[in-house]
């Protein structure tokens, strides 16, 4: 199993990161990617990007030199009636949403307080990826989660980083989740969460995992450009749309 795409990525924006947009560019046409994604993390975190910033990523290309970036943001869950940190406004001008708990926004607590947040923010509309919910500050009911993962069609991502360099801890957590990804037949995304451009599209360790667990490929939303779009258009993010003559051409040079 190969991936060729990338749904969670960092620039200098948060500033806990250390690559720019050109710099990511250029490291997923090495890699031989399709298709990456920024996401930078939502306004309440310490070193997030101001809200304008998401909005204004309108100006940055769709595709540079064959390669497609989407336009995403990891939101934070909250402890509050708001859900998530990412009001309307600015998911008008996303392609997707990544939401995920962070320590500095949402306080670790106990296990049915994280439960009710993460279905609140998977049962909302507004995301379509719950971003490293293998977190073990973060214990859940992950059956009750990943049930209303399928019945909403939002996708539980595997984070790369969480076997490596972040959240220590979470391996045991990842594994179940997806052992009850693969009898609920919800569907996983395969994510580098790179703060630095050289680790993009690394998803090697998450896809090993998924493979371990018996995921079908069909589940894994991340494989290839045409699934990833395909998955956003279910959720009617006009992405799909928008890069329709890319993918068109994609589609071309891949049958050639």
């Amino acid at each position: 199993m190969r991936q060729l795409t990338d749904t969670h990525a960092h620039t200098v924006a948060s500033t806990h990161a250390f690559s720019t947009v050109d710099e990511y560019f250029r490291a997923a046409k090495a890699k031989g990617l399709h298709l990456f994604s920024i996401t930078d993390h939502g306004p309440e975190m310490p070193d997030s990007p101001h809200p304008w910033h998401f909005g204004n990523m309108r100006v940055l290309p769709r595709v540079r030199d064959g390669v497609a970036m989407l336009r995403g943001i990891e939101a934070n869950i909250v402890p509050d009636a708001r859900i998530i940190d990412a009001n309307e406004t600015l998911l008008s001008f996303m392609d997707f949403a990544i939401a995920s708990f962070h320590e500095p926004v949402f306080p670790p607590s106990d296990r049915l307080t994280h439960t009710k947040a993460m279905i609140a923010a998977i049962a909302s509309g507004r995301v379509q990826i719950i971003g490293h919910p293998g977190n073990p500050n973060y214990p859940i009911e992950i059956d009750a989660v990943v049930r209303a993962c399928v019945a909403h069609g939002v996708a539980l991502e595997i984070n790369n980083s969480s076997f490596h360099v972040s959240r220590h801890g979470s391996e045991p957590h990842c594994m179940a989740i997806l052992e009850a990804c693969a009898r609920e037949g919800a569907f996983v995304a395969a994510a580098s969460d790179a703060h630095v451009a050289y680790a993009v599209g690394d998803v090697e360790t998450s896809l090993e995992k998924i493979q371990a667990a018996q995921i079908l490929p069909d589940a894994v939303v991340t494989l290839t450009a045409q699934r990833l779009l395909a998955f956003l258009e279910q959720h009617g993010r006009p992405v799909a749309s928008d890069l329709r003559p890319w993918l068109v051409s994609l589609e071309k040079k891949l049958g050639a």
